[in-house]
């Protein structure tokens, strides 16, 4: 049979995970932490998790037949979380920023795994730095520990194929350090046979060793979807890394197989939540089109990456490391742009674990760019002709001043990013900031004064600190979101809102900054010509996304 150039399938050396993990957990672990309490504000998606979790097993369960069912699993955890440790916002934060730590370590151990040691570490250190990692370390909702699971996915992917190729286990906390072979794929052909035949019965017919790690891909991947469905699109990465592993012929059909065994035992675990979710499908209603600067973020992110990709870096194994990380920087992101032209999805942090692509393929850059040519047997002292001498020294001149200007071109980025990373630790980094809804309404009510949600989802403001507004008269309301079992609660009729706010003599209005679209229901309606026919505007505040306005019959408004 005629050979051709493969991956080498040669056992690896152990390298133990302590030369691989500690600097990229820590770096993350301190910028997680750091100011991770933003003054103590919260913004809506944070109540609504909040609100949630606070809420009984039974009012909780009937919430989550009405919506956000897609969370639901999430709503549990932090409903147990929150019954152990309290509810503070620490507390609320607290498993993000845990959950981005632990990807790190799997972003540092794939690297090491496909690229090296020193890839790995350099892929680690990259992955924190990304503002995004930072913005959704520190955030009381389910993307980063979505990102985690689908890192550790990833990472039991690779492990499953290398053990599926090479039919043997490593070492417990070892990761794998074989440098770039040449061999005959007749020679891997051989021992892929050997383990093909020891495959055992079973859901996955590999053998033992690849047979647990396909498990535990199948299983992790399975709980990255229950956390939040859109971590299924993973799977298209993942499928093109299959196709396009380095495992002997002897197994190849068999490896793919398996995968298809580990697409399908997800799909039938998430096809019940999938389907009962579709139900509530109308709660992305407020997804119009792809947010420009979450479109230029990834039109970023992926151009630097495919630009790394172009560093010649040398395989390790039989996955290599472009055709595991580009995927998982495009595939995911494409697709949903994709299904954004049927029906507008695309939010960046549904598909958060892009990161993950891109900071493999940056630290494997970095370590190939900054990594002394000696180390690769071409150092200028080893086996020249005298006559390739003067070429030598010019390319290590070249190389030299490579080096130099990525070193300026990292001190750059890194000074770029310190501004922004100080912003995302303000109040006004999120979308609004029900902390300072909450300290504008004291300063503007008095006890009797009618409330008004314009439109009335704003009603998620006074759910982390419901004490705020006793006193206050919701005059729209009918049930609140837990008796109602839904996220806002539910109001009354257009005519009934109108016979309680001509009863009032003053109402504090909590409603959107000017710029953002109304409303144009008939209770949202009835609520601006009520306002503008029978009261005076007596005073506005705006806060961080929103505005809260005073309004009072004709000459009662305060002097």
């Amino acid at each position: 049979m005629n050979a051709r150039p493969a991956v080498g399938l040669a056992r690896a050396e152990p390298v133990p995970w302590t030369r691989v993990v500690p600097a990229p957990v820590a770096l993350t672990l301190v910028l997680c932490l750091w100011g991770i309490r933003r003054d103590g504000s919260i913004w809506r998606d944070e109540v609504v998790t909040y609100d949630m979790a606070h809420r009984s097993l039974p009012d909780l369960w009937a919430a989550l037949q009405q919506a956000d069912a897609v969370h639901g699993l999430y709503y549990l955890f932090m409903h147990g979380l929150f019954a152990v440790f309290g509810g503070g916002v620490t507390t609320l934060r607290l498993p993000s920023a845990l959950a981005m730590t632990l990807a790190a370590a799997g972003v540092a151990l794939l690297g090491a795994r496909v690229a090296g040691r020193r890839a790995g570490v350099a892929a680690g250190l990259v992955f924190p730095l990304v503002p995004l990692v930072q913005e959704y370390g520190q955030e009381g909702r389910s993307y980063a520990l979505v990102c985690a699971l689908v890192t550790w996915s990833t990472y039991f992917l690779v492990r499953a194929l290398c053990a599926s190729a090479t039919g043997h286990a490593e070492p417990a906390g070892a990761v794998g350090e074989t440098a770039a072979g040449a061999t005959g794929e007749a020679a891997g052909g051989a021992k892929g046979e050997a383990a093909a035949g020891s495959a055992g019965p079973g859901l996955f017919r590999v053998p033992g060793a690849a047979r647990r790690w396909w498990t535990g891909y199948a299983l992790v991947t399975l709980a990255a979807c229950l956390l939040h469905e859109f971590a299924v699109l993973v799977l298209t990465a993942h499928g093109i890394t299959v196709v396009l592993a380095g495992v002997p012929s002897a197994v190849r059909a068999a490896v793919r197989r398996t995968w298809l065994v580990a697409v399908g035992v997800v799909a039938v675990g998430l096809a019940p939540l999938a389907l009962f979710s579709s139900g509530q499908s109308a709660q992305l209603g407020w997804i119009l089109w792809p947010d420009p600067v979450q479109l230029v973020t990834f039109g970023v992110l992926a151009a630097v990456g495919v630009v790394c990709a172009r560093v010649p870096v040398r395989t390790r194994g039989p996955v290599r490391l472009r055709p595991l990380a580009v995927p998982l920087l495009i595939a995911p992101q494409a697709t949903l742009l994709l299904l954004s032209q049927l029906k507008p999805v695309y939010v960046d942090r549904y598909v958060l674990y892009y990161v993950v692509g891109f900071a493999l393929l940056a630290g494997a850059a970095l370590d190939r760019t900054f990594r002394p040519r000696t180390d690769d047997g071409r150092g200028k002292d080893r086996g020249r002709a005298p006559g390739e001498e003067g070429r030598g020294e010019a390319e290590e001149r070249r190389a030299v001043r490579v080096r130099r200007r990525t070193a300026w071109a990292l001190v750059a980025v890194l000074a770029a990013l310190v501004p922004v990373a100080v912003h995302l630790r303000t109040p006004e980094s999120r979308k609004d900031d029900a902390t300072a809804v909450v300290r504008a309404v004291r300063a503007v009510a008095r006890p009797g004064d009618g409330l008004l949600f314009m439109p009335a989802r704003r009603r998620v403001w006074t759910l982390s600190e419901p004490a705020a507004f006793r006193g206050l008269t919701d005059l729209a309301l009918y049930r609140s979101p837990a008796a109602s079992g839904s996220l806002y609660g539910t109001e009354v009729s257009a005519d009934r809102t109108a016979a309680r706010m001509l009863a009032a003599e003053r109402i504090v209005v909590l409603g959107d900054p000017r710029d953002e679209p109304e409303d144009e229901t008939s209770r949202e309606i009835v609520k601006r010509t009520v306002l503008r026919d029978h009261f005076d505007r007596c005073s506005t505040q705006d806060v961080t996304g929103a505005r809260i306005t005073l309004y009072a019959r004709p000459g009662h408004c305060p002097r």
